[in-house]
């Protein structure tokens, strides 16, 4: 990884602000009006409470906004020549991957991080395995949907397609069961869409499988292998859509 090139990305990145409102401020303040602020947060569920359980699936959504809104620029960047420019430095095309990588997971983590201590801060209540597993999961969740910004990225060859897809991932998260427990035929659904996987893969160390519901106690549950099965399926589709836009791309050029 070239760190000069690190250092010069996450600053860019860093320093937009509606970019940073999007990955970590807003997902916070959606935890503290849906969770922190609500009676029933201290309510327990599994091994924490449903502080946690909304808390989880807000830093989803941040990290996952983060990681969409770099994978998507990281196309467009390259498709307007940037990376001809990078192509006369002594970087490899190998470095320039890898340095757009681990700037997408700092920023993911970033959200993740703000979260938690606010969640920490304001009742959250779980097991240390669960703070440490959930954060994991909701990491590697994101770190595949950056394919998504790169499919969208590759695919309409414009930045505001790229912040279509940031945009597009709130009816996502909802479909996902991240805002609100879904329940009937709804959640039928959203067991096929691609943030349920990832949501309820990190909310399981704190569930063990249960969904939280309107209720007075959670009656769905999940077995461990249906998130696993959604991630692994939607991350498979994802893989093969940018590879195939990419070939596609450079065939017509």
């Amino acid at each position: 990884m070239n760190l000069t090139y690190f250092r010069i990305e996450l600053a860019r990145v860093t320093r937009n602000f509606s970019s940073m409102f999007f990955v970590a401020v807003l997902p916070a303040f959606l935890y503290i009006v849906f969770g922190a602020a609500q009676s029933y947060g201290s309510t327990d569920i599994g091994n924490g409470n449903v502080s946690a359980y909304i808390m989880i699936g807000m830093a989803a959504y941040g990290a996952v906004t983060a990681t969409v809104s770099i994978g998507g620029s990281a196309s467009v960047e390259q498709m307007q020549g940037w990376g001809r420019q990078l192509g006369l430095t002594p970087m490899s095309d190998t470095q320039r991957v890898v340095t757009k990588a681990a700037v997408g997971l700092c920023i993911a983590i970033i959200p993740v991080t703000v979260i938690y201590i606010i969640g920490a801060s304001t009742g959250a209540e779980a097991t240390p395995k669960v703070w440490i597993l959930s954060a994991l999961a909701v990491l590697l969740g994101a770190a595949i949907f950056s394919f998504f910004g790169l499919f969208a990225g590759l695919l309409f060859r414009s930045e505001s397609a790229v912040g279509a897809a940031s945009g597009s991932l709130v009816i996502l998260a909802f479909l996902g069961n991240l805002f609100f427990p879904l329940s009937g035929v709804l959640l039928d659904i959203a067991r096929f869409t691609p943030l349920y996987g990832v949501v309820a893969l990190a909310r399981y160390p704190l569930t063990e499988g249960y969904l939280a519901s309107t209720g007075a106690a959670p009656t769905e549950h999940d077995e461990l292998w249906v998130p696993i099965l959604n991630v692994v399926v939607w991350a498979a589709i994802l893989v093969v859509a940018t590879i195939w836009v990419s070939r596609r791309g450079r065939a017509r050029q």
